[in-house]
């Protein structure tokens, strides 16, 4: 199967509403996936309907053999309880059977010294959270991993160089990569393809296709202004 994903007329209701109606797109195993459009416009139903935590309608088609990496927007979970992000990663190797040396392996992936990640994971900073979910998410070496708003809690500086991280992990590991990201510069420079989420019609296509003036002002329903770099 030359593709990591293949979706067909994909359909996801929530109480009645229409979230996504008949989307289909494919990505190439190894590519870069970015999902953009405004919010409401369903990014993260699509990604939840995709590792089968909302019901859809359609065809959703992994690869055989698929091991799904999931990193979501926010995680429910208390920042002042007294766990370590060490205990955060001993938890999952508890729960799925993961040997507990993927913890140390996916800690120097995504460059989180062991002294930081011993701490209690309130202490943590909003971008090193962000590398502790991720090593968390490279616990069990997916082939493929979804992430949902990486910056979300980032201070400006770190954004960057979390995006940098990303697509070093996924070179490094030979991953196929969804991201779903407001960013559109950093999508622009590290993304494959990009699929636009919209009211009216989503698009498919490279960057350069899709990151127009005009379509982007079309998406997102007001004007934009540009500035080049």
């Amino acid at each position: 199967m030359p593709n990591a994903l293949e979706v067909e007329q994909l359909t996801v209701r929530l109480g009645g509403t229409v979230i996504l109606r008949d989307l289909g797109f494919t990505v190439p195993t190894g590519s870069a996936l970015a999902v953009i459009g405004p919010n409401g416009a369903g990014k993260t139903v699509l990604f939840r309907a995709l590792i089968g935590a909302l019901p859809y309608q359609g065809s959703v088609r992994w690869a055989p053999g698929t091991r799904i990496g999931y990193v979501p927007q926010k995680l429910d979970i208390e920042r002042d309880l007294p766990i370590t992000g060490r205990d955060f990663l001993r938890a999952k190797t508890s729960v799925t059977g993961t040997p507990g040396h993927d913890a140390d392996r996916a800690l120097e992936l995504v460059n989180l010294p062991p002294a930081v990640a011993a701490q209690p994971v309130g202490t943590l900073s909003g971008g090193q959270f962000q590398r502790l979910l991720l090593a968390f998410a490279l616990m069990g070496r997916p082939t493929v991993l979804l992430f949902d708003e990486p910056t979300a809690g980032v201070d400006e500086p770190g954004e960057e160089r979390l995006y940098e991280m990303i697509r070093r992990v996924q070179q490094a590991e030979g991953l196929t990569l969804l991201l779903i990201s407001h960013e559109l510069s950093v999508v622009y420079r590290h993304a494959n393809n990009v699929l636009c989420l919209s009211r009216d019609r989503p698009t498919l296509g490279p960057p350069e296709e899709i990151l127009t003036p005009e379509r982007i002002e079309q998406v997102y329903g007001a004007p934009l202004k540009y500035h080049h770099h």
